[in-house]
């Protein structure tokens, strides 16, 4: 099996799009999912170029479990990269969250990626030994990553928190030409903005921050339906997957200049007096 990926997340939205892409590029997709029927589509419009890996990422002998397994199919071969994909969203008001609701954010979006990237470190090439063609690692982040929303601080300071890691890993990792590389995308468009079903929990809704909250949730989901369709991004990915010399971090956003250039890089207090406008709205 040569030209193996491994793709974390892959049952729906951004992941399912990046295995799909992948695989119609020639790659052998290895994507994660938490149970083997959520692999179905994949599989059959994918059956020469994509496996799954039934793994959760706060599950961590599964995930040993599934190096055994990737393993035995590679047969010899190393891996050609890693991305690390899966992840969730925990949203609320630091008042009402339960620290169980950060622990949980944290045990999928940071702790998970840690443990399936020291998993697959070796078949990348960080092994005594290896002589085979260092692989790749994209750990999916977010504008979240450098930037703080309210209402969502459980999922912005898991996505730093990614960052942080993604940019100690880069380093660490130079010597033995394994490249790792943050993707941070602003508004993607996924299936979750047309169910409709993004609300607010009830006590945050009847709480102190009931009008902010909501006000804040409308333009976040607003964002989501003008973001960028999850099949152009996962297009975009592959062709930094593929340069020859990637930089080390991808803002990728349909509306860069709102989405990205003005919370990233006017002064906070400007931001923060264009945001308390947007969440004190009538």
């Amino acid at each position: 099996m040569k030209n193996a990926i491994i793709i974390t997340g892959v049952s729906t939205g951004i992941g399912f799009e990046l295995a799909k892409q992948f695989a119609q590029k020639g790659y052998q997709v290895l994507g994660s999912v938490r149970k083997l029927e959520d692999a179905g589509l994949l599989m059959d419009q994918y059956p020469d170029n994509f496996l799954p890996l039934v793994f959760d990422v706060t599950d961590h002998k599964a995930i040993d479990t599934a190096v055994d397994e990737v393993k035995q199919l590679l047969k010899g071969e190393s891996l050609v990269g890693l991305i690390n994909n899966a992840g969730i969203a925990v949203t609320g008001t630091v008042y009402d969250l339960e620290m169980e609701e950060y622990k949980h954010q944290f045990d999928v979006n940071f702790f998970g990626l840690i443990k399936v990237t020291q998993a697959f470190l070796p078949l990348l090439g960080a092994e005594v030994g290896f002589n085979g063609k260092p692989g790749r690692i994209l750990n999916i982040s977010s504008a979240a990553g450098q930037i703080g929303f309210p209402f969502m601080s459980p999922y912005c300071s898991s996505k730093h928190a990614v960052e942080g890691f993604s940019e100690s890993l880069r380093r660490e990792l130079m010597h033995l030409g394994i490249k790792v590389i943050i993707i941070g995308p602003t508004a993607i468009k996924t299936p979750i903005w047309e169910k409709g079903d993004v609300e607010l929990p009830e006590q945050v809704k009847n709480g102190a921050f009931g009008k902010q909250a909501g006000n804040f949730l409308k333009l976040f989901s607003k964002s989501g339906e003008k973001g960028m369709p999850a099949n152009t991004f996962a297009k975009k990915v592959v062709g930094i997957f593929e340069k020859s010399k990637p930089k080390s971090r991808y803002s990728i956003s349909a509306n860069a200049f709102e989405e990205w250039l003005l919370p990233r890089y006017l002064p906070s207090e400007a931001v923060d007096k264009s945001i308390a406008k947007i969440l004190n709205r009538e």
